[in-house]
């Protein structure tokens, strides 16, 4: 407990983290699902409490966290980028996850860090994409080519001003398609068919090219999986962890 209560990057920054211990008989020895949110969210989201209910119930431990910059964690948001949040992760599975079986999931951006991440990085054995952001450029220009960076905010939010370095990064990331094929592990993505954040149509070009990957559909889910989705996605998730597992 005391690592997850001091976790920090590789600049020393605090990262904002909430440990949830499993229910009951462990569902695997060692196993630990860290959760990841998407761009100017936090770990509190609806949807990563409902995830972390479902999978304490179905004895996983999980860790939830915020990015640096996001939520309670330290940071500039204007330095958040997913360049720098792969790496904001991997100091978190360096620091928290020692000796551990590792399932990373991740909403949206977090999506993509997780694809960038488990295709170089071994201790991601298990990888869940949520709603998954998959074109960075394009996700940048239709949600905020619009706005002039250094002096608009994204989505009207006072506490996410729009930085040269996000715009930047996510240019020169361009897509992580090409990350697909690099990833060996079993992954599974799950996306809303009613989201309009980021198309189902992207994660469906990831389940085309890894190995590994099955993708489930949610008729008429929007990106946050609201309401009853919750629900749905988690089953979703616990369900897919259950059969893999069986198969290790």
């Amino acid at each position: 407990m005391s690592s997850f209560a001091e976790l920090r990057n590789g600049a020393g920054e605090l990262l904002d983290a909430a440990f949830t211990a499993s229910e009951g008989e462990p569902l695997a020895e060692g196993l630990l699902v860290v959760i990841g949110h998407g761009v100017t969210a936090n770990k509190d989201r609806a949807w990563a409490l409902a995830l972390t209910r479902a999978l304490a119930g179905a004895g996983v431990d999980s860790l939830r966290f915020s990015f640096s910059g996001n939520g309670e964690s330290e940071g500039d948001f204007r330095e958040s980028t997913v360049t720098k949040e792969v790496a904001d992760l991997g100091a978190v599975l360096e620091r928290a996850a020692p000796g551990r079986r590792i399932c990373y999931v991740g909403h949206s951006m977090g999506g993509a860090v997780g694809v960038l991440r488990a295709a170089a990085d071994s201790r991601v054995e298990l990888l869940v994409s949520l709603a998954g952001m998959v074109h960075t450029a394009d996700f940048n220009t239709r949600k905020f080519g619009a706005l002039t960076p250094g002096q608009d905010l994204m989505w009207d939010k006072p506490e996410c001003p729009l930085s040269e370095a996000f715009v930047a990064d996510m240019n020169a990331i361009g897509t992580v398609l090409p990350k697909a094929e690099e990833i060996r592990v079993p992954w599974l993505l799950v996306h809303g068919e009613g989201d309009s954040v980021v198309p189902c149509s992207e994660s469906e070009e990831l389940a085309g090219l890894a190995a590994r990957a099955e993708l489930v559909r949610l008729p008429g889910a929007d990106h946050l999986f609201s309401g009853a989705d919750e629900a749905r996605m988690a089953e979703a998730v616990v369900s897919w962890l259950k059969r893999v597992l069986r198969s290790l």
